[in-house]
């Protein structure tokens, strides 16, 4: 039976993410905003529904650890694996405003998460506090730059041949769809992971990160294939800051989380993540098919050393 809700989990992942992606890019459109941005706000949001759910119920339950390694993992896997596949499948073309702006903040969180787990070895409510400003300060910005593209862009956009409230229901239905897919896919990779006898600890490192991340993982890949890389990008970079400083700033307001060591080392890796990817989009305005699999291959590393530690 968990085999079999883990395929009808995958099938909601793949249909809804095509429906959100659609709706998503004719919202843009429409409303004459760059797709980076609706990919670091709807998109982002939407396919950070799972962690969020995840971290904020494991922090009600005092299961404060869980919530710290599922946001790291999170990042890792939509970095490392998210970029990773959508620049295999295509080559991610990275525009000059999103190396300037987006990719410093998303690499400043993690330095942020780590500072703050270092000090206290906590994430106490007070900084749990801090995130949730930071985050709203985020989402200001992110408003007024969609409000000077909006301007610039004027009436010279591509509007897509579909109304807005179809627009709205794609939108709706396919992060419906999203949600309820890695619900699925998280609880029967869980059970049958459990079946296998492996421990709890390694499943909310590997099995839970990775099955909370399939959202972005297959919104930002069918996005690639459509030719919005600039969605797939902004999905993944907005997904990590939404996660450290939306989901981690909510579990940490309703309960102090405890920052353990191997936590501390996850964030050194996830900030070298970062700069990696950083410079890999640096390097040429592009993530190549090669960095790509050269992210993917770095990914198994990770894992290989989450195995054995």
């Amino acid at each position: 039976m968990d085999y079999v809700l883990l395929l009808a989990g995958f099938v909601l992942l793949i249909k809804g993410a095509d429906f959100f992606v659609e709706g998503s890019a004719g919202a843009a459109a429409k409303l004459r905003i760059p797709p980076i941005i609706i990919g670091l706000t709807v998109v982002a949001m939407g396919t950070s529904a799972p962690e969020c759910a995840v971290s904020v119920a494991a922090s009600l339950k005092g299961d404060n650890a869980v919530a710290v390694s599922n946001v790291i993992g999170s990042n890792i896997f939509n970095l490392m694996v998210v970029c990773g596949v959508c620049a295999v499948f295509s080559p991610l073309t990275v525009k000059a405003k999103t190396l300037k702006k987006e990719f410093p903040l998303s690499v400043l969180a993690a330095v942020l998460l780590l500072g703050t787990g270092y000090l206290g070895m906590e994430i106490s409510r007070t900084d749990g506090l801090v995130l949730l400003v930071l985050f709203a300060a985020f989402l200001i910005w992110l408003v007024m730059e969609a409000k000077k593209a909006r301007g610039g862009q004027g009436e010279q956009a591509e509007v897509r041949n579909r109304s807005g409230w179809l627009c709205f229901l794609y939108i709706a239905g396919g992060l419906a769809a999203i949600v309820a897919g890695g619900d699925l896919v998280v609880d029967a990779a869980a059970a049958i992971a459990v079946s296998f006898g492996w421990s709890q600890t390694f499943i909310g490192l590997t099995v839970v990160a990775m099955g909370t991340s399939l959202p972005e993982l297959v919104t930002s890949v069918v996005a690639a294939k459509k030719g919005e890389a600039d969605m797939a990008l902004g999905n993944v970079i907005g997904s990590n800051l939404f996660n450290i400083l939306l989901v981690l700033g909510l579990a940490g307001a309703i309960s102090p989380m405890e920052v353990l060591l191997e936590n501390l080392i996850d964030g050194i890796i996830l900030v070298g993540m970062s700069s990696i990817v950083w410079i890999f989009a640096w390097c040429k305005k592009e993530i190549s098919r090669m960095e790509g699999a050269a992210m993917l291959a770095i990914y198994a590393v990770y894992m290989g050393y989450i195995c054995i530690r």
